[in-house]
């Protein structure tokens, strides 16, 4: 299934509040697109936080950004990252491999607004929640990048497809 099923299904078992977006939730989502990390949209409680890094740190991630992940959770301290940084994520990635975790802290799109709309897939034994369609493109329209424009393109037809039945 997908490389990262064991990372989601710990997040299951740990209880983080968590939503795919991204370039994986466009081919949960039915579209053929090249991508090799997990973008994830997290609850910013300081619980749901320390979960996810505990899930994160037990699966030998590391965190790319010289921070205190836990300090996130203060919406404060997320926009001075996102102000003063520029930092649109918090990147983890695993040592001696290519998988990459993402944890976007700025986008057009809230966790809150994201949660009334999920989409729920199924990979291997793990419930996935998706972000929909329509958030999905809002936060792509936000990059400006060419991937992302052909993605709008693919998510439209696949909305469309659905509407039809």
């Amino acid at each position: 299934m997908l490389i990262y099923e064991n990372i989601l299904r710990e997040f299951q078992k740990q209880k983080v509040q968590y939503i795919v977006i991204g370039g994986i939730a466009v081919n949960l989502l039915g579209a053929l697109r090249s991508t090799a990390d997990l973008d994830i949209l997290l609850e910013m409680s300081e619980i749901n936080i320390k979960r996810a890094l505990a899930v994160l740190k037990k699966n030998k991630y590391c965190i790319k950004q010289p921070i205190d992940f836990i300090k996130i959770a203060d919406s404060e301290v997320r926009e001075k990252l996102i102000r003063k940084k520029n930092l649109r994520a918090i990147n983890f990635y695993k040592e001696g491999g290519f998988e990459e975790v993402d944890i976007l802290i700025d986008t057009p799109v809230t966790f809150e607004d994201a949660k009334k709309d999920i989409i729920w897939v199924k990979g291997g034994d793990v419930k996935i929640p998706l972000i929909s369609i329509d958030g999905l493109i809002k936060m792509k329209k936000k990059t400006g990048r060419i991937v992302d424009k052909l993605d709008i393109d693919a998510l439209k037809r696949i909305k469309r497809l659905r509407e039809l039945g």
